[in-house]
């Protein structure tokens, strides 16, 4: 089953949630939505587990109401009052039919990381596709409290070097996702993703 965004209706301010059937049936992050739980009910009769990108709130606003509905087991780098499984840097998490390593990449928040597999990258915001800075290859905001624009570029360097060449689809928590084609492919992207960061420009001049 292809990645589902269950907040891709939002009216409101949300990251990307996605959906992943299969064998463990998985929600990757959240998001904001309110009615996610509906949404999320219309595709599958129960949830396995959430995995977390990072806890920004508006990829873990919705949490408890998801753990709430589904029972589902929580698995996060951070601590979290409902986290059944802490995840670190090089475990292996099970996303629907499809193992993923799980990558730490800081930079945009602490606590965060991006999930690897085979076909399929769910990069949180570490890396994006487009956004309302850069099109077909932008990074995640460095401009506050926490964020730290060294440790991103540092983090989508090692994504490149942990990414299986048969990655396919690039699913980020905001933005288009992406599918590699013959010209364009993941790592074209998020190559290009950090040559705009090693800029070290602002992101948004206006802000």
């Amino acid at each position: 089953m292809e990645p589902i965004n269950v907040t891709a209706d939002a009216d409101q301010f949300t990251c990307n949630a996605y959906l992943v059937d299969g064998e463990v049936t998985t929600l990757v992050d959240a998001g904001a939505m309110p009615g996610v739980v509906d949404e999320i009910r219309e595709h599958v009769d129960d949830v396995d587990r959430v995995v977390l990108t990072h806890q920004h709130g508006d990829h873990v606003e919705q949490l408890d109401a998801v753990l709430d509905a589904f029972d589902a087991d929580l698995f996060a780098y951070d601590d979290h009052p409902h986290r059944t499984h802490e995840i670190e840097d090089g475990d292996e998490v099970q996303i629907g039919d499809e193992v993923h390593e799980v990558v730490y990449t800081p930079g945009h928040a602490d606590d965060h990381v991006a999930f690897v597999g085979e076909t399929t990258l769910f990069s949180g915001d570490v890396v994006v596709y487009n956004d309302g800075a850069f099109e077909n290859g932008s990074f995640g905001r460095t401009d506050h409290a926490a964020g730290d624009r060294e440790r991103l570029i540092e983090s989508l360097r090692t994504i490149l070097d942990r990414l299986p060449d048969t990655v396919e689809g690039l699913y980020a928590g905001h933005g288009d996702t992406f599918e590699a084609t013959e010209g364009e492919t993941v790592r074209d992207v998020i190559e290009r993703a950090l040559e705009r960061a090693e800029r070290r420009e602002p992101k948004y001049p206006e802000a």
